[in-house]
Order: C-alpha cells, then structure tokens, then sequence
C-alpha cells in the first residue's frame, strides 16, 4: 500500500476520530507460535501510534522476535466504525515514564486530586517503561457505509454480476 492511500485513510473524518479512541487491540504472534491479540492504550501523534508497557511484559520478547502487528481500533454501536492498521512496531525502553503513557490515559474520568495520585504511583512503581511504536504499512476503514470489509465487497459485486446476467 503506498504512503499516500495511508495517509489519505488516516486523515478522514472517521478514522480520526477512531485515533482519538483509548483503547486500540494490538494483534501479534507470541514466542509460542500462537496468536494474541490484547487491548492496549495508545495514542496517535499524527503519523505513529504509540504505546507503552512494562519492561518486563511477556509481549516484548515477542514483538522483538516477530515486529509486525495488526491494530483494531473500533467502537461499540451498530453500525460499527472500523479502523485497521498494520505496521511494524520498533520497541524504545526508556527511563521513567513516557510523556505518551501520561497523555493516553488521560481522558479517564479523574479528579485533579486522583490524577495527582495515580501520577506518584505510577512514577513509584515504575523506574522505566517501553515505547512500542508502529509507523502504518497498511490501513483499511470500514464504516458500513461508504466502505465495507472486503469479502462484502466482493459479494455485492458477485450479486451484481448475476443480477446483469
């Protein structure tokens, strides 16, 4: 998929607001063979998205093994909004907590007082995290209205072929 059709997906209306989400799922292959897929918090900063873990994670020795991921970031009313994302996620450790990580959890319903709190006992608890960033190679949205998953698309077409015959 060429950067252009990327950045032409990411930059509508729907998929931005879907890149506003919290909650991405975050599809890879763990050091078994075997296939995960987990929620994660994440944001997006305009070309990567981003996500923090611990640096003791079982995903990270994964993720270094195999990098390519695929992301889903939906909503939960009918019809549904559907932004898919492949990439490769490049794993930054860092020390302390990364300005990404405060951001991404932002928008949960806290008082100044209990941010202040949760803030100490996240810089307590870690001394350092890791960036798992992932730079789009490919992006689909599907809205059920002006797109839809392939395999529909290719029915439609059929029904219409058979309907011409």
């Amino acid at each position: 998929m060429e950067a252009t059709e990327i950045t032409e997906i990411l930059n509508r209306p729907i998929s931005q607001q879907l890149l506003a989400r919290d909650l991405t799922r975050l599809a890879y292959v763990a050091k078994d063979g075997t296939p995960r897929c987990i929620p994660i918090a994440f944001t997006w900063n305009g070309s990567e998205i981003v996500m923090c873990t611990t640096k003791n994670a079982p995903k990270l020795p994964a993720l270094r093994k195999n990098p390519m991921v695929a992301l889903t970031i939906d909503t939960e009313v009918h019809p549904p909004k559907i932004l898919l994302i492949r990439g490769r996620a490049e794993l930054d450790v860092v020390d302390g907590i990364p300005d990404e990580y405060l951001q991404m959890n932002g928008s949960y319903d806290m008082t100044p007082e209990q941010r202040v709190e949760w803030e100490a006992e996240v810089r307590s608890l870690y001394d350092g995290m890791v960036r798992i960033v992932v730079t789009p190679t490919w992006a689909k949205l599907i809205d059920f209205e002006t797109t839809l998953p392939t395999a529909v698309e290719e029915l439609i077409r059929q029904r219409a072929e058979r309907l011409q015959a």
